[in-house]
């Protein structure tokens, strides 16, 4: 008889919470776990932040100990990478070439961060998405006053910029769009962004980028400048390429039962085929409250998603697995399948402010800043989208006041009616 396995796919936040709940769902076979990074599940939004500072070191990223990793029982596989899955009989390849055979798998690949080609080759040019990335950059602003231009004015970009002005680096923060995150979070706020980055000593710029300058010859050219497309040079000793990421899912593309394109599209109940599941950064999901497929790339999403996608794969097998008393999936009370339908959250962290956002926010056709004090860095934004309010966002708010705005976007409002109700929450 073939031992029961489910494998996840990921050693990611998503992957461990997956994990995690399987066990504690009833899942007494093996348990895979994949991971393409030789580290254990470790924490993605300190890198930028916490790590970059220099307040934390490595192993305070561990999402788990060791001895919390034994007690799960993983036929664990770090420095490893799934090649392949075929649908059809649940097999999954990996890169040495084994072939796993399985009874559900959970796809938590995340994504993998852009680049740009006229990079590739330069010394001193980064990306930030693995722990490697962080320490390297890190590194490079462990010294004084260095020129780091930051290609990128998203999310990322920001808060890299911000620790390092910080740390005491000059900083140039080049963008597409003519505000920070103004694509997320609309021109008002953007603008307070602009301001506070200004205040600190970053330098703002809205331009493409054209190249890189260097110097040296073969592998030992050092990027020493930024060209943008309006003929500006940018001197630098460091760019960080902060320019967005891309599902990681090529892995997947030869199985034409899946739908690969932006992510892997899952039904409400985050099953991409047949006992084939996804969660976290990588999942493009149907999300029954809004109507539409969402793909979510942040923290707490992963983790709700990853215990949701174990939660309704366990309940898929116990429909479908043969009654042949191996014993792995333990019985259990109430176990169904449920619709995945959270209310996605964000937090970001630049200088002093604390930024933290509900709902959804991209996609939107109207945003309006209800609350808006520039001097004191305050502001209340609510985003919507056809005469729907789905989403808001604070800054300076109190938490407590802040998760009290959640229930105004928990299903999307008519806007007037969600606008008011901001406006009596702050008063």
């Amino acid at each position: 008889m073939t031992p029961r396995r489910i494998a996840v796919v990921g050693a990611s936040a998503a992957g461990l919470a997956a994990a995690e709940a399987l066990r504690r769902f009833g899942w007494t076979g093996t348990l895979t776990l994949v991971g393409d990074e030789p580290h254990p599940p470790y924490d993605r939004p300190p890198l930028s932040k916490q790590l970059l500072q220099g307040a934390w070191q490595p192993d305070k990223l561990h999402l788990r100990a060791a001895d919390q990793l034994d007690t799960l029982g993983l036929d664990l596989r770090l420095g490893t990478r799934a090649t392949g899955l075929d649908t059809a009989t649940r097999t999954l390849t990996l890169d040495g070439g084994e072939r796993l055979t399985c009874d559900g798998v959970i796809v938590a690949t995340g994504v993998a961060a852009r680049t740009l080609p006229a990079a590739a080759g330069l010394d001193g040019v980064l990306t930030l998405r693995t722990l490697e990335d962080a320490l390297a950059l890190k590194e490079r602003l462990s010294g004084t006053d260095r020129r780091l231009v930051v290609v990128g004015n998203g999310v990322l970009g920001c808060e890299a910029a911000a620790v390092a002005r910080e740390l005491g680096h000059q900083v140039t923060l080049v963008g597409r769009e003519a505000l920070p995150m103004a694509r997320t979070v609309g021109p008002q706020i953007g603008e307070l962004l602009a301001a506070e980055h200004q205040e600190h000593g970053v330098r703002l710029r809205t331009a493409a980028v054209d190249g890189f300058e260097a110097d040296g010859d073969g592998p030992a050219r050092h990027v020493t400048a930024v060209r943008l497309a309006d003929g500006t040079r940018l001197p630098a000793d460091t760019v960080l390429v902060a320019i967005g990421s891309e599902p990681a899912v090529g892995w997947l593309r030869g199985d034409p039962a899946l739908d690969t394109a932006d992510g892997l599209r899952c039904d409400a109940y985050c099953a991409a085929a047949p006992g084939v599941y996804a969660a976290g950064d990588v999942a493009r999901w149907q999300h029954p409250v809004h109507g539409r497929h969402l793909r979510v790339e942040h923290r707490m999403n992963a983790t709700e998603q990853g215990m949701a996608a174990a939660r309704n794969l366990l309940a898929e097998l116990e429909e479908t697995l043969p009654d042949d008393g191996d014993g792995a999936l333990a019985p259990a009370a109430g176990r169904e399948r449920r619709p995945f339908t959270p209310v996605p959250y964000f937090w970001s962290d630049q200088y002093g402010l604390k930024i933290q956002a509900y709902g959804v926010l991209n996609g939107a056709d109207r945003s309006e800043a209800t609350v808006l004090d520039p001097d004191s860095r305050k502001a209340v934004a609510l985003y919507g989208r056809d005469g729907q309010a789905t989403g808001i966002l604070a800054i300076g708010v109190p938490p407590r006041q802040t998760r009290g705005l959640r229930a105004l976007i928990a299903t999307p409002a008519p806007w007037e009616e969600a606008r008011e109700g901001v406006c009596n929450a702050l008063a």
